[in-house]
This record gives structure tokens, sequence and C-alpha cells, in this order.
């Protein structure tokens, strides 16, 4: 860790946003525990969840998985207010989240808490329910040790904030090497602006939702070249834990493979050499032609949708389709639209587009995806 918020070590978060699930949709809570351990064996220590990941349940299977079987001393938990989240009416609804987190956490106090998704549409909120006071007030009585925001917007709007709080002690940015040079995620140019402003990262996203850990073809034949061996996901989790000013890398973990994956990736890491990023720089050519969309499957678009368009699992059919001439298409697009809304029931109200952390044209995308209902 950085510094500021403690000694340089493990790097690896375990992000706890997309957990594995059984047949029923529930969490698998044995998995969950043996992937803890396996991650607190290794010496990882970062837990990273919000009151907003699985409708709360996430926090709950940390407090099964984590609270419940290890000291307080042997990991961090980090968590966030989503004052823009489905439900969150008010101020007093809005401060109302990091009690019900301390309930379902049971962790007593939290290492890190963070104001969550700070984006355009949604910033003014955290100035019109007085968070950024109310976080301070919660530090002042020992309830969170060290607070930030994650921040899913443009340079211009990062560097307003950081002027006008500069108490915030860190800042959790998505970076990986998609979207590095990306004008719509900006991952440079924002990390460049937390260093001259002296906060440390917190890296979201290094795999971008999951997507680069299965790349299209063109750029798994550019890692398979490189002769390292090397996962997909293990090329995208080394080019950001190589960055400095980190406090660390997050990784949302579905399953124990991933963690083992994962943890060999940061086991005596080294960061990349310039061979090693001469291949990250083929693997972004080939990835700057590739035209599918680039959403990473968060689900904040669905959480307020009236019309209940499963809106990620429709990109993902489309996605499909274009990587695959075999992909039987509408079949499939009517599978991930049963009981739940089409792309021609949307009504253009805009909220996914407001809450969108990849800044997608939703509404114009689900109009092309019109064409699958036959």
């Amino acid at each position: 860790m950085c510094d500021v918020l403690g000694k340089d070590t493990f790097k690896l978060g375990f992000g706890l946003m997309r957990l594995p699930k059984l047949a029923d949709g529930s969490i698998d809570i044995p998995q969950v525990k043996e992937m803890a351990d396996l991650f607190l064996a290794a010496g990882g220590t970062y837990f990273d969840t919000a009151f907003v990941y699985d409708g709360g349940k996430s926090e709950e299977a940390f407090k099964a998985a984590v609270v419940d079987r290890y000291p307080r001393s042997a990991y961090t938990i980090a968590t966030k207010l989503h004052a823009a989240a489905a439900g969150c009416r008010d101020e007093q609804s809005a401060k109302q989240q990091f009690f019900t987190s301390l309930e379902r956490t049971g962790a007593g106090y939290f290492d890190y808490y963070l104001l969550h998704a700070i984006q355009r549409t949604t910033y003014q909120k955290y100035d019109e329910y007085h968070l950024w006071d109310f976080v301070q007030e919660q530090k002042a009585k020992g309830l969170i040790r060290h607070w930030g925001f994650s921040f899913h917007a443009d340079p211009e709007l990062l560097e307003q904030l950081l002027t006008a709080h500069p108490e915030a002690e860190f800042v959790q940015l998505q970076i990986n090497y998609a979207d590095w040079d990306n004008p719509g995620v900006a991952s440079r140019r924002n990390w460049e602006i937390c260093k001259a402003h002296g906060k440390p990262v917190v890296i979201m996203e290094p795999v971008k939702g999951g997507v680069l850990a299965d790349p299209i073809p063109t750029v798994k034949a550019v890692f398979d070249a490189s002769g390292k061996g090397w996962s997909p996901a293990s090329w995208a989790l080394r080019y950001a834990a190589g960055l400095d000013n980190l406090i660390t890398v997050l990784s949302g973990m579905s399953n124990l493979d991933q963690m083992r994956d994962n943890l060999n990736s940061m086991k005596d890491f080294k960061p990349l050499n310039e061979e090693e990023q001469a291949v990250i720089r083929k693997a972004q050519e080939a990835l700057n032609d590739d035209k599918s969309i680039p959403c990473t499957a968060c689900h904040y678009c669905m959480e307020g949708c009236p019309m209940n368009i499963p809106i990620p699992y429709i990109f993902n059919v489309i996605n499909r389709r274009r990587g695959s001439a075999e992909f039987r298409t509408v079949r499939e697009y009517n599978i991930v639209t049963q009981d739940k809304g089409k792309a021609s029931d949307c009504i253009q109200c805009g909220q996914c587009e407001g809450i969108c952390p990849q800044h997608l044209p939703i509404i114009h995308l689900l109009e092309e995806c019109r064409a699958l209902e036959g």
C-alpha cells in the first residue's frame, strides 16, 4: 500500500461485486469462504464491497466469509455510499446507507469508506445531501479510518472535486490497458491528476468487468504469441499493478479458479518490462479495431429501469453475435428477455445513461438491438 495509507504490501484487493452464485441465484457462501481463505493465506487483506452490490447481499456475504471467521486485525474492508442509487430518496436515506452497511458487515468500523460512483449526473447529490461532511464526521467518531470516493467521469470534474475537497484521502479509478487512453474513461489523465494532488489510487476494473479476461480472438492471439503462458486476465492485472501511487488493485472474482489465477499473478510481483509492455501495446491496437459494446455488466443500469430491461444481457448477446457467425442470436435474446422488458420497451427516460460508468449511449444501442425481436 501507498505510504499515505499504509505500508507497501500485497497489491491485490478482493472485489466482492461479482461473487459466485448458486442455481437459485443466491451467493455461494461456501465457495466465497474458500476464496477468502486463499486470499488471506496468500497475504491479501483488502476486501471491497458496497451498499448496492447484489442488493446488500455482498456485504452480508463478507460478514459470513470473513468477519465471522477471522479476527478484525486480519483484514481491511472498504464499502461505499451511493447517493444516486435506486431507493435513495433524500439526505436521510443516503446517510442511512452507512449505518446499514455497518450492521450488514458487522465489521465495527470501515478501514476505507467511499462516496460511490461519482460522475457528472450524480456529483451534485453528494453536496446536496452534505455527504462530504458526513463521512468526515464518521471518521472523527472512529467509524471510518480512511475515506475517499470512486470516480467515473472526466478529468475536469476530478480536478474540481479534489480542489474543493482536499481532505479526501484517496480516489478509486477505473484503470486498465483498454481504457488507458480511452477519452470516454480517461484513465491516464485521471491517474495523473490524482498524483498531482497527492492522492493515492485504488484501481477498479483492471480486467474491465471480465471483458479483458476473455478478450476477442485477435487480442488472445497477441498474448499467446508472447510465449509467457499468462492468462489474458493475468496480463490485465499485471499491467494495472505496475503503476505507482497505488493502494491496491481490485479484482472482482467469481470463482476459485479466478482467485488462484490472480494470486499467482501477484505472487512475487514485478512490473511489466519493456518487452511485456510492447505486448500490451499490440493488444491495445487489436482492441481499437474491435466494434463490440464495451459494457462491463455492472448492472447499475438495471436497478432503476422502469421497464425492467436486462440491458447488460442484451448487449452480451449482441457482442457474442459479432464474435461468432454460428451464434443463434434470436434464441438467446428471447432467453435473456423472458419475463423481462425487451429493447423495444425502452421509453428513453435516460435513467440508464445517467448512471452508466462507461457513459454508453444505451438508448441508441437498444434501438439497434430491436432487430433481434423479428
